[in-house]
């Protein structure tokens, strides 16, 4: 009688791409799943035209609730709004975002209740690794917006930065740190003005 063992397969089991970038694990470009990230961007760009081309709110909000997966009827958006992953992103009650705003979004965005976002705003999870021997990477850190907050028009919010509750951006900010509750921040890098008073 021969001694059969099973043969297990050892590779070592990969996880969904996606759940990767949240996790912040740099995928580069010989990643076997590599190619979903275009897949998922171009099958969106189809909902994107739909949502850009409407003049209809209520068509736009059922559109905008088909890209993120979620229900967002008290959100109100001005369109036109460019998005390459809407699964990874979150919106509250009562939000406005204005017109021309760009969502990049594999890192996950969460934008809590209340929160104004002005016309051109950016909101950029993604990022690529410094070193120039993966600098064809991706690197993902998400972005929290908190209650109350309101970003000014054509402010770019990059990766892993939290906008703290009733905090305000101002417009053309680039903001590369955390912004504290009840304060404004500004400039290039965006650094604190001022304390809000209430």
């Amino acid at each position: 009688m021969s001694d059969s063992n099973p043969v297990f397969n050892t590779a070592p089991f990969q996880k969904d791409i996606f759940e990767r970038l949240l996790t912040g694990e740099t995928i580069l470009p010989n990643d076997s799943q590599i190619t979903r990230l275009r897949e998922e961007a171009f099958a969106l760009k189809a909902l994107l035209t739909q949502i850009n081309n409407s003049s209809n709110p209520e068509e736009i909000t059922q559109i905008l609730s088909r890209i993120l997966d979620k229900d967002v009827r008290d959100t109100v958006v001005f369109t036109p709004v460019y998005i390459n992953y809407g699964k990874h992103i979150t919106i509250g009650k009562n939000v406005f975002i204005n017109f021309d705003c760009t969502f990049l979004a594999l890192g996950g965005i969460t934008i809590e209740d209340d929160v104004l976002i002005g016309p051109k705003v950016s909101l950029i999870t993604e990022n690529h690794p410094l070193n120039p021997l993966e600098r064809k990477g991706l690197i993902c850190k998400p972005i929290l917006i908190k209650k109350n907050a309101w970003i000014g028009a054509n402010a770019i919010i990059l990766p892993g930065v939290t906008i703290g509750e009733n905090a305000v951006v101002a417009a053309g900010a680039v903001v590369s740190k955390d912004v504290p509750d009840n304060t404004f921040f500004g400039g290039i890098p965006a650094k604190f003005i001022k304390n809000l008073q209430f």
